[in-house]
């Protein structure tokens, strides 16, 4: 997933994918430590795949609270 498809999506569901990709992430540790991991680069896409969902979790954060925000 990309991240302008990510922008598109609500908090809730980025949170969601959040715990979704981290639960991937600790399966796919758990069987690196046993070596029965096929793919060892999914480790690195998944932990992007965190970063930019909360990068796009924070930057609507912070929109919703320049646009609540009152000048004078």
């Amino acid at each position: 997933m990309n991240i302008n498809d990510m922008r598109e999506l609500t908090i809730d569901e980025l949170k969601a994918k959040i715990s979704q990709n981290r639960s991937k992430l600790f399966e796919i540790r758990f069987k690196l430590a046993t070596h029965q991991v096929e793919n060892t680069a999914e480790i690195a896409t998944l932990r992007h795949e965190i970063a930019q969902a909360s990068t796009v979790i924070r930057e609507k954060e912070l929109q919703a609270e320049a646009s609540s925000v009152v000048c004078p």
